[in-house]
């Protein structure tokens, strides 16, 4: 690909970052976090839309059609306006309106199908509909899995390559969110290349953490399953994470014999409790699909799968600006919540506030 068709928005290279209080909390020494969240549009899909825009406009394409739950429209929409080619997007029913607004900023054209990404059939009918208007187009359907989009997939590859390039063999486990799985894979697939250029290299056990309103993947590796099935309807809250028809399921339990694995199904009610932990005791405000890691890390900790000195990455895949609904939850539990009684402090505050008027 010549470097003219190269779009870029400084995308990836993001901080990994040490845990300052949930893991001593939890008993841990060495947990990070991944902060995707500082991807140029919020989210790790960053990586995937640079890739794929950058592939549209090799192979001669002028416009962009996609499908999304909220991050991925959000970035091929940025990315398609630095590339200066339509975007239009067919978006899940009840993605947020902070990730639809953006979309919108960017010039994108936004439909939302009622039921689309929550029912298995209505998601498959409008797929089908999708990929015919692609073909007539002479593009495909961009969505961010390798069973319809690889080469946009292989730009996620690059987060495998920056943990194993910052922390070597010491990263025992990697925690992330799945929804299709896509993000799961490239892990995968990424750790797996790091292993070929480098012999000598152990990679992490990447686990896979999903809402058990949307048990797609993780009960199929934990139950040893030679193939993942739909749920039907996705039952979860959790926006970005309802995929409820299998996508890179099958193919992330083929290569567990390449990269060791391990899955773990959270409830909603534990997701939005990390997300408020992270964002009061790490400063890190992410949206609830990113909290499912840490939620997965709990739970494995209560099963004892972790030891105490195992080096562990949570991913933080998007921003907290992205769920306006769920930030307005946080934001409505007072501080004494979390550090004890602050009410003393707060009147005496205002006390001396007054004096001074």
């Amino acid at each position: 690909m010549g470097d003219e068709f190269r779009m870029t928005l400084g995308e990836g290279n993001t901080p990994l970052i040490r845990s300052k209080h949930i893991g001593k909390e939890l008993g841990l020494e060495n947990l990070y976090f991944k902060l995707e969240i500082t991807n140029p549009s919020g989210s790790y899909k960053d990586r995937f839309a640079a890739s794929a825009v950058s592939n549209i406009l090799a192979q001669g394409g002028r416009m962009c059609l996609a499908t999304s739950s909220g991050n991925t429209g959000a970035a091929l929409a940025a990315y398609s306006a630095m590339a200066g080619i339509k975007c239009f997007l067919t978006v899940v029913d009840g993605a947020p309106a902070g990730k639809l607004q953006q979309m919108r900023v960017y010039g994108s054209e936004v439909l939302m199908v009622r039921d689309f990404g929550k029912d298995a059939a209505v998601t498959e009918q409008i797929m089908d509909v999708l990929s015919s208007l692609a073909q007539s187009q002479g593009t495909a359907v961009q969505i961010s899995a390798f069973c319809y989009s690889p080469l946009g997939m292989a730009g996620v590859q690059t987060i495998a390559y920056e943990i194993a390039e910052s922390l070597g063999s010491e990263a025992d486990h990697v925690f992330t969110p799945a929804g299709g799985g896509g993000l799961m894979l490239a892990l995968m697939k990424g750790f797996k290349e790091w292993m070929v250029s480098n012999p000598d290299y152990r990679p992490p056990i990447v686990n896979c953490v999903q809402p058990s309103g949307n048990n797609t993947i993780a009960g199929a590796i934990r139950e040893g399953a030679e193939a993942t099935a739909s749920v039907g309807r996705s039952e979860t809250t959790i926006s970005g994470l309802q995929v409820p028809n299998v996508l890179d399921g099958d193919e992330i339990l083929r290569m567990g014999n390449k990269i060791v694995t391990g899955a773990y199904l959270v409830n909603d009610s534990s997701v939005y409790d990390c997300q408020r932990e992270l964002a009061v005791k790490e400063g890190i405000f992410c949206e609830p699909a990113s909290a499912v890691s840490l939620a997965g890390l709990k739970t494995a900790l209560a099963e004892g799968t972790i030891k105490s000195n195992d080096t562990i990455v949570c991913l933080i895949t998007g921003h907290g600006f992205k769920d306006p609904n769920s930030a307005k939850q946080i934001a409505s539990h007072s501080a004494s919540e979390y550090f004890g009684e602050t009410d003393a402090l707060s009147d005496y505050i205002q006390a001396q506030v007054q004096t001074i008027k």
